[in-house]
């Protein structure tokens, strides 16, 4: 990145593909000499990582900086994580979720900002990167100063997948997949493999031992449309003229309510399901959107007042307690009545999905194939539990809480032949005669 080319640069690589090398090591002192007297702040998932790659950056410049560059270090300042060259040049490094106040940069580099597995799924951290980046790293940068985005995909709500999510249009990608897909940005053929000599066949194999690993890991898809929590071979689209009549169907509802917890506008999802004589459960409806409260409690009781649930399902907790009066209040006033069921959270969100888990397991999940929502639908499943996001599979496992107690539909019970064609006589009577001549 220099002048006048893009200013945000994201780049996904497989573990040992030297990303950081040349990014964390080797750019660093190239900028300076392209830029004299711009600061760089440098961060990693801790310091003593960001620290790391400062001190070889350093030594870079101390070696080659006055010939190759132009530039070189203050002997004043030798510090790993904060030094400054001779024409004005600074380098500061800081880990993920530390002190950055009182620095102002002309790029930005964040280099690996989770350390493991079980943090870029973790969504209190997921959370707190978020909030770091909005509130703490952003403001340090200067009026169009360039961002650098280095790491391995996990998740698709790690860092990378929030910062795309909210900013996709600003960012350059450069993806390298351990082997090569479609469209390679190398050229290289489908399942050609990058540096065959340093990534062998033998590693590849141990990699493709556990499918989300390779996915997210190596070929930086941190999602596997094949599903791992929600099985693929489980979900039935079906013809719209192959769903079940609704006087067949027992129906309910759920809902996730929205939170604001990562400063962004989270997602609301109302699901419909009905459950059919021979105890299949049916997405009908969901309605899912960033909305304000007033927005999905009016979705609320639109698709209660048509789908006429037996019961719907919520969460218990702060959202309903501050919400409940308002949506009451509005359900009265449009007559959107329905039982409504609380659940309260327990454990993380794997546990809590296990019970519709197991039910669609055994029964299947059967929808309209060409269902708005459909693709949403689909997505959420099998990519659960490192999507970005998890408001579908949230609806439903409450949806899950309230199966466990519902009832399987029933066909109506059939029409006695003699009282109905003497009702249908009756109809097709002049208007004097009465049901009492009959």
């Amino acid at each position: 990145m220099s002048r006048g080319e893009t200013e945000r640069l994201a780049i996904f690589w497989p573990p040992g593909s030297a990303k950081s090398t040349y990014a964390s090591m080797l750019y660093p002192p190239w900028f300076l000499g392209q830029h004299p007297g711009s600061t760089i702040l440098a961060t990693s998932h801790t310091y003593e990582l960001a620290e790391h790659w400062g001190r070889r950056a350093r030594n870079l410049v101390d070696v080659h900086g006055a010939k190759a560059l132009g530039i070189e270090v203050d002997p004043a300042t030798r510090s790993a994580g904060l030094w400054l060259t001779t024409n004005g040049g600074q380098f500061f490094a800081a880990g993920v979720g530390g002190a950055i106040a009182g620095w102002r940069a002309d790029l930005g580099i964040i280099d690996d900002p989770v350390r493991s597995r079980e943090d870029a799924e973790s969504k209190g951290t997921q959370t707190r990167n978020w909030n770091w980046y909005k509130y703490d790293f952003i403001p340090r940068l200067k009026p169009q100063a360039k961002r650098l985005l280095i790491q391995t995909r996990w998740s698709e709500g790690d860092l990378a997948g929030m910062i795309l999510d909210d900013e996709a249009d600003k960012w350059r990608v450069l993806t390298l997949p351990m082997e090569a897909e479609d469209n390679d940005p190398l050229g290289r053929l489908p399942g050609e493999r990058l540096w065959a000599t340093w990534f062998t066949e033998d590693m590849v194999t141990e990699a493709k031992r556990d499918p989300r690993v390779w996915a997210a890991l190596y070929q930086q898809r941190p999602a596997p449309e094949t599903g791992d929590f929600f099985q693929r071979r489980w979900l039935h689209p079906v013809h719209k003229a192959e769903t079940p009549p609704l006087n067949e169907l027992r129906i309910y509802g759920a809902s996730d309510y929205a939170t604001t917890s990562t400063g962004r506008n989270d997602w609301t999802v109302h699901v419909v399901m009905g459950i059919d004589t021979s105890d299949r459960p049916w997405v009908l409806d969901l309605w899912r959107q960033r909305a304000t409260t007033d927005l999905w409690i009016e979705a609320w009781c639109r698709l209660v007042k048509h789908w006429k649930p037996l019961s719907w399902a919520e969460e218990r907790g702060q959202i309903l307690s501050g919400v409940g009066p308002f949506l009451d209040r509005r359900a009265r006033d449009l007559q959107a009545y329905t039982d409504r069921q609380q659940f309260t959270a327990r454990f993380d969100k794997g546990i809590r999905a296990q019970s519709f888990r197991g039910y669609i397991a055994t029964m299947g999940l059967w929808y309209d194939s060409h269902a708005p929502w459909r693709e949403e639908l689909e997505h959420e499943l099998l990519t659960f539990p490192a999507s970005r996001h998890d408001d579908i599979v949230d609806g439903m496992s409450l949806c899950g809480q309230m199966l466990d107690y519902a009832l399987m539909g029933r066909k109506p019970k059939k029409e006695n032949k003699k009282l109905g064609h003497a009702y249908r006589a009756m109809r097709q009577e002049p208007a004097q005669h009465s049901i009492l001549t009959l």
